[in-house]
């Protein structure tokens, strides 16, 4: 399966093949948190599985508005022809997927292709930017007759994480003249709006209720699997080589829904797409770092469902964006999005939009700490993390490095001294600099405050509570940065009071942290109630030595990336726990406990080949083609999963099987980074930095 599946129409359909269809997804954003998504094959196998899932603001958030196109070609005889499966409780399960020979991205677009009775049918979907709509055109781009089609919207409107078993509740349908509404009796929720463009479409009303839908995904996963749909009727429409017809779907106005034909729409969103790759630089980008520029795209949003937010920046003359942790169920979380900055935003030309990010988030700096999380359909954010805020130093640096943007920093200047005040002094959730060592402690209990956060009924599974890694880690490089920005501001006092705070920090963490018998690193010291510490081996370690201001001592680098290249890297990432250690899960399965088990006890995480490839070329600096190779697994990946971005995490062992969010930010991010950064280095140039807003030679 790849993202230009073709095959004959006359050779069987296999039952391997089906699979794959099935399992390999698409997706589509709009920039606005909202979505168009599902399978190949057009089963629905997820909750989130839907033509139109719409961004709309507080309280609803993201929401599940046209959930299915049940799609029927009739032939001359009069047959009619599903052209997707979706399995039912009582075992049916249409087949439609053998007239299916063709499926390809076209800018990152879902294309699909359908033979049957020597005519080829293609079917396109564009979802235009910043809007809650979108256009799905049929065509027959082979053959000399027309085919009549049938296609049947069916609905269960629904909160975005609402189960599939959510009730159907009474619609209302609304008709005027060629525009259909379609409302959910005793909800607040705008109308789905419905037309088509081109040919003429006819409209029967034949209520219709499709019970027990199994999604397969859910039911692997250990929730809710059986739904309904209810659908008000279907359109006929004839389709034929000289013209297109297209659905529209939409929550918007009529006029900001119709305000551009399905071929302004599809030129739109292409036009938007070569612009996406003018500013990226493609010169030093393979067929891969532009699937990725793309991908990037579809994490960086608007929250327009914020309203204050909105109001309070552009009265500012300013805009607020930010980042969509992952694809399906992730809104936008402090720490995914400061880790994905660089690669989303820098790495693509898009520092206006970096710049945004950093704003919108400085704007919650609360208690000397930024937002873990937004809850979907909230304006308030959760703080329960310990290490987003540093990685806010972290992005910052980087944006600047690219920028010299010195009036943001010296806006924000204050606002470091305040995040660095709060955690000598002690704030939330006991994240507090110990006096007696200058160790950054975090850790309360019912918390999970690093990014090793799986928490399932109340159980912490990793609390890793004490004095964590990558935490000092991270302390100690938002010390020294802020140390530069003070110097640079002509603030010398504070900054050799700074300077103080990191040289203690960095002689106690090289004193404390090293663990002789594994020969690398401990993961936690001193844990509370006398656990002492975690020796367990685990890919943490790896940003003592990354960062812009590595703490671990030179001399123990070559021996730390060892163990974690040995033990912990795979093709596609770095396993969260070493194979061999009492808790090492190499597999992530089952319900959700058993899944939360297992997500950070052996399973891999893309994201983590950023920093592993940053320490590789700190230890070996002259070794770039090596580090290059570390991001070949990713190829095959980019075809399979969802296609054309990077899973959220894969199992421990091979075949290392992709899990989680089918799409995540910061999978995509480092990937392009280090993409952009090992070829640029290996070209000659300077790396990404110099070539970031480059015209296209």
């Amino acid at each position: 399966m790849n993202s230009n599946f073709r095959r004959n129409p006359n050779d069987p359909l296999t039952g391997e093949v089906q699979r794959q269809l099935k399992e390999t997804e698409w997706l589509v954003t709009n920039g606005l948190g909202g979505y168009a998504s599902g399978t190949v094959s057009g089963a629905l196998t997820r909750v989130f599985h839907g033509y139109l899932i719409a961004a709309l603001p507080t309280p609803h958030g993201r929401t599940m508005i046209l959930n299915d196109l049940i799609e029927h070609l009739v032939l001359p005889d009069g047959t009619r022809v599903r052209l997707t499966s979706q399995p039912t409780a009582e075992g049916e399960d249409v087949e439609g997927t053998q007239y299916l020979t063709g499926f390809r991205l076209e800018k990152g677009l879902p294309v699909w292709t359908y033979e049957i009775n020597n005519l080829t049918l293609e079917k396109r979907l564009v979802v235009p930017h910043r809007q809650n709509t979108v256009y799905v055109t049929y065509q027959v781009v082979y053959g000399t007759g027309s085919v009549h089609l049938e296609v049947r919207p069916a609905v269960n409107m629904r909160g975005h994480e609402a189960p599939v078993s959510t009730p159907v509740t009474p619609y209302s349908l609304e008709v005027r003249e060629s525009r259909y509404e379609l409302k959910k009796s005793g909800q607040d929720l705008p109308p789905l709006r419905m037309t088509w463009q081109g040919n003429e479409a006819i409209f029967a009303i034949d209520f219709q209720t499709t019970k027990d839908l199994i999604y397969d995904v859910e039911k692997s996963r250990g929730y809710s699997y059986r739904g309904d749909l209810w659908s008000p009727g279907y359109f006929s429409v004839e389709v034929s080589p000289r013209d297109e017809a297209t659905f529209v779907a939409s929550v918007e106005s009529w006029d900001v829904a119709l305000a551009l034909s399905p071929q302004q729409a599809w030129d739109a969103e292409g036009e938007r797409k070569r612009r996406l790759l003018l500013e990226a630089h493609p010169a030093i980008c393979t067929e891969e770092c532009r699937d990725l520029i793309w991908a990037a795209d579809q994490f960086v949003f608007v929250p327009v469902g914020r309203r204050e937010d909105t109001a309070r920046a552009r009265a500012a003359g300013d805009e607020i964006r930010s980042v969509i942790a992952g694809y399906h169920w992730f809104t936008d979380w402090g720490r995914d999005t400061m880790i994905s900055l660089e690669g989303l935003t820098l790495s693509t030309g898009r520092e206006v939009e970096a710049s945004y990010i950093l704003r919108t988030f400085a704007h919650y700096i609360k208690d000397g700490l930024i937002p873990n999380m937004f809850p979907e359909g909230k304006s308030d954010g959760l703080y329960h993390t310990a290490d987003a805020t540093l990685w806010f130093f972290h992005a910052l640096e980087r944006y600047m490095q690219r920028t010299n943007d010195e009036h943001l920093l010296a806006q924000l200047l204050p606002r470091l001294l305040d995040i660095v005040g709060h955690h000598l002094r002690g704030t939330h959730f006991n994240i507090h600099v110990d006096p007696s060592d200058g160790l950054l402690v975090e850790g309360q209990e019912d918390y999970q405050l690093t990014w090793m956060d799986a928490k399932v009924d109340g159980w912490v599974v990793t609390p890793r509570w004490g004095k964590a890694v990558e935490i000092n880690a991270l302390w100690y490089n938002a010390l020294c940065l802020l140390e530069n920005w003070l110097r640079q501001a002509k603030r010398t006092q504070e900054a050799d009071g700074i300077a103080e705070h990191a040289q203690r920090c960095r002689k106690s963490f090289n004193k404390r942290f090293w663990y002789e018998k594994g020969g690398y690193l401990y993961d936690v010291v001193d844990q509370p109630n006398g656990e002492g510490n975690d020796a367990k081996c685990r890919p943490n370690q790896i940003f003592s030595i990354s960062l812009d201001y590595p703490i671990l001592e030179e001399s123990r680098w070559e021996a730390v990336l060892k163990v974690v290249q040995q033990r912990l890297l795979t093709p596609v990432g770095l396993r969260s726990l070493a194979p061999g250690e009492p808790d090492y899960k190499p597999y992530y399965d089952g319900d959700l406990r058993s899944r939360d088990a297992a997500y950070h006890e052996g399973t891999v995480w893309a994201w983590l080949i950023g920093p592993f490839i940053d320490a590789w070329l700190k230890v070996y600096p002259k070794d770039v083609e090596t580090a290059e190779g570390f991001l070949y697994g990713f190829q095959d990946h980019l075809n399979s999963a969802c296609v054309g971005s990077i899973s959220e995490i894969f199992d421990a062992e091979p075949p290392f099987k992709p899990r989680g969010c089918c799409a995540q930010a910061w999978s995509v991010a480092e990937v392009l980074r280090c993409h952009v950064n090992t070829r640029g280095i290996v070209k000659g140039s300077k790396p990404i930095p110099s070539l970031v807003g480059a015209g296209v030679e």
